[in-house]
């Protein structure tokens, strides 16, 4: 349902940055049309070796995402809170991966890395939005987690079908809102003729550096907004955990604790390693800036992360694993066949 949701934002987004953008309002103030893209450019010789790297990633990411979208939606067992998060969020790195690693292999495997004004902003958009949205679920998938060891006897009234709906609806608000509001104040900046962005896709620090006129309401807006969008969520999967982490140290089962230890443990590096790259890139000092190191971040939480959640948090699980091994038993071959055969004799009864 949500990919039915987002292409009709797509559209509309285009439609606001076409009438919006510097290029439209500043007419011949700026020649700014396209940028070209340099973060990933790489030599002939090297070239083969890294588009194949991140194509082997990109498959991976997908494959993993998809079968567990494939497992939550076809298994009944697994429609449950944690499944539903767990769907959300493979769907959000499904569709974070789209929007920018296909662009980065044809731009690799062309040589030729631009993109256009609008097509940049459009791209902007759906990176901030998806961005935020994955904050926020794994601060939605930590709250579950807290409610299920802490207060496992309220589980099923605190997480009703209805409160899932609205936390996963509301984060998904927020974060269209942010990212609107980030390329409205966009909208109002002036450009050179400068189109070289070092990076492998467009990104709003990277932009703002291009601009001639003052973006100290924009980077004001980054530390208020985006500092209260990334680090409420974080904070609160620190205490969700420590509250947690109390819960378990009274279970007196020793192998209780050490499973419960070693999924939160799995739980927190994903996080921790996702808020330290989105950190790095967006809460730095100016003065600290580096595109280099804004590429590897970059690349820790676009590319490496996507293709980690699917074995962190629920290829881990037994039920996903029992839900993706049904339809390649013996059991689902061997149900197939006598399907054949029924209807290999059915063709011989009636076709003679």
């Amino acid at each position: 349902m949500g990919f039915f949701v987002l292409l009709p934002f797509y559209s509309e987004v285009e439609f606001f940055l076409f009438q919006h953008s510097p290029v439209m309002q500043q007419g011949n103030q700026t020649t700014v049309s396209q940028f070209f893209l340099l973060g990933l450019t790489v030599g002939s010789e090297q070239q083969q070796i890294v588009f194949m790297l991140f194509l082997c990633i990109y498959l991976i990411t997908m494959v993993g995402n998809l079968l567990i979208l494939l497992a939550i939606v076809s298994d009944t067992h697994l429609h449950s809170p944690m499944y539903f998060f767990l769907a959300n969020l493979s769907f959000t790195d499904i569709c974070f991966t789209n929007m920018t690693v296909p662009k980065m292999l044809a731009d690799i495997h062309r040589q030729h890395p631009t993109i256009s004004f609008e097509g940049c902003l459009t791209q902007m958009y759906f990176f901030m939005f998806l961005v935020d949205l994955d904050n926020f679920l794994l601060a939605v998938m930590a709250y579950d987690q807290y409610i299920a060891i802490c207060h496992p006897l309220h589980y099923a009234t605190l997480l009703n079908p209805k409160h899932c709906t609205l936390l996963v609806l509301i984060p998904w608000v927020i974060s269209s809102l942010v990212s609107v509001l980030h390329l409205s104040l966009l909208s109002h900046l002036t450009f050179s003729d400068q189109r070289e962005i070092p990076h492998f896709f467009c990104d709003l620090e990277p932009i703002l550096r291009l601009a001639c006129s003052d973006t100290k309401i924009n980077h004001l807006m980054i530390s208020a907004i985006g500092g209260a969008v990334i680090f409420f969520p974080f904070t609160f999967i620190l205490v969700t955990y420590v509250f947690i982490g109390s819960t378990v140290l009274r279970v007196p089962s020793t192998r209780g604790k050490w499973k419960t230890f070693s999924t939160c443990g799995s739980y927190l590096s994903a996080v921790s390693l996702f808020y330290r790259s989105i950190v790095g890139v967006y809460f730095l000092p100016s003065s600290a800036y580096s595109a280099e190191r804004d590429k590897v971040a970059a690349i820790m939480y676009t590319i490496v992360i996507p293709m980690m959640n699917p074995f962190i948090y629920s290829l881990r699980s037994k039920d996903m694993k029992r839900a993706l091994r049904r339809p390649f038993s013996s059991k689902s071959f061997s149900g197939v066949s006598e399907l054949c055969h029924e209807r290999h004799l059915y063709q011989l009864l009636v076709l003679g």
